[in-house]
């Protein structure tokens, strides 16, 4: 089996809390919080006011510009007030107030379990289909997906890559939805293949997958142009680089992006929400998250519609549990501690986690003894040691020289680290500054 080249580490799975449990539809909240911004790029803007009746599935937020993306109601009700929350990690958000009452749906969007195979819509149609429905990529960076299918002149696609691999430790939401939905992600595969004008898909599904392996192989054995590649346990091996390299053998560059050598990387519930878009007109109104955690009373996979509060789902899964120390909103290596879960699920988070107390605790940071081993286990192939050391001093510009941009937060420096030194923490603030001089000098150029 393959996997990436350049570094990476081995951290215990813990998928089997919520792993082949069966997909929970979870209840309509009585209020509902729809956030503007859910997703990468420019803020989505209201075109909805207070007093105004939506259905399920109506638009009430248009993308703010080329890279953004559309929000639609997953609620009938009446628009209470367009007002900023405060989310669970501490920032204030825009968002749109819904008072939920019913379940109203357009009447174009087809409910039905049917699936809808033929499609017989060009290239252009599907990827505005898809840009309507507001589709962004679900495996963490909410990359708006029309974008993905419009590569910048001089670029052309060559390989549809399909991200099964779900590397996170705990999370298990991807799997099952190739379990119970694999026909419509074949179908999703080949609606992006005619879309992108190429034919050939790759699925990447790690080993500790077999039954996801077995069914993805079943249904395309006899698709022409679409393969299973599984590929050996390594974190992080989702990352957009790193698959391709793992699938494809193919190296993106530093400051690259993928279409740079020909790939297009796209999660395999982003998939299924282009099926669920252009063969259903259902636009992107919910999600399947993960709430788990070794002391959960019923960890699982829940069906989530956005602007619920994180409080219900938590609640259908029994509880916080009362040993917990710390809730992870994602995975333990690539997400972030919440101060509450008073905020509405939303396109962003992929899951929860329920941290016990005694795995809570960070261990007091003791000096460097240049070991080399987060130089090893970095898979962009960076010297986090070093990053972290000039972000300490507000060395900026060395920083930026230093490739700091490149960094893709997947913790392994922190994780392979004896000394237990803070390492993802000064790379993240440094590539907040180190970001943010970037976008002023490029506006500054304007």
């Amino acid at each position: 089996m393959k996997t990436f080249k350049i570094g990476g580490v081995h951290p215990q799975d813990n998928k089997e809390f919520s792993a082949h449990r069966p997909i929970i539809e979870c209840g309509l909240p009585a209020k509902a919080v729809i956030p503007l911004v859910q997703h990468i790029g420019a803020p989505a803007q209201a075109v909805v006011e207070k007093g105004q009746k939506v259905k399920v599935g109506e638009l009430i937020a248009k993308a703010g510009g080329f890279v953004s993306a559309n929000i639609h109601s997953p609620y009938s009700g009446t628009i209470n007030k367009i007002d900023s929350y405060v989310d669970g990690w501490g920032m204030r958000q825009q968002a749109i107030f819904i008072d939920v009452e019913g379940d109203e749906w357009l009447e174009d969007i087809d409910r039905t379990p049917t699936v809808v195979r033929e499609c017989n819509l060009e290239p252009k149609a599907i990827i505005d289909k898809i840009a309507a429905a507001g589709i962004v990529g679900l495996g963490g960076a909410c990359f708006p997906t029309q974008v993905k299918l419009m590569p910048p002149p001089g670029k052309k696609a060559e390989v549809l890559v399909i991200n099964g691999v779900e590397c996170e430790p705990y999370l298990t939401c991807d799997h099952q939805l190739m379990l119970e939905h694999g026909e419509e992600i074949v179908i999703g595969i080949q609606i992006l293949l005619k879309a992108l004008g190429i034919n050939k898909a790759v699925i990447g599904i790690e080993a500790n997958k077999p039954d996801a392996i077995a069914r993805m192989k079943e249904l395309t054995n006899r698709t022409l142009g679409i393969s299973v590649q599984p590929l050996k346990l390594k974190y992080p091996q989702g990352g957009e680089k790193q698959l391709i390299d793992a699938c494809i053998g193919r190296q993106v560059p530093s400051g690259a992006l993928p279409i740079e050598v020909g790939a297009v990387v796209d999660n395999v519930a982003t998939v299924f929400a282009v099926y669920q878009a252009v063969q259903k007109n259902m636009p992107l109104i919910s999600r399947v998250m993960t709430i788990t955690g070794k002391h959960l009373a019923n960890p699982g996979n829940y069906q989530v519609r956005f602007g619920t509060p994180l409080t219900d789902v938590v609640a259908l899964a029994g509880g916080i549990p009362e040993d917990t120390g710390k809730i992870i909103g994602g995975g333990p290596m690539m997400g972030r501690a919440m101060v509450s879960i008073d905020m509405p699920a939303n396109k962003r988070v992929s899951g929860l986690l329920f941290l016990p107390e005694d795995e809570s605790r960070r261990v007091e940071p003791e000096n460097c003894i240049r070991c080399g081993k987060c130089l090893d286990a970095c898979p962009m192939g960076l010297e986090p040691y070093l990053l972290a050391k000039l972000s300490e001093h507000e060395l900026w510009d060395e920083l930026e020289d230093h490739n700091v941009m490149d960094c893709i937060d997947c913790g392994c420096c922190l994780f392979t680290c004896p000394s237990h030194r803070p390492l993802l923490d000064y790379i993240r603030l440094g590539k907040g500054k180190v970001g943010g001089i970037i976008r002023a000098r490029q506006a500054a150029k304007k």
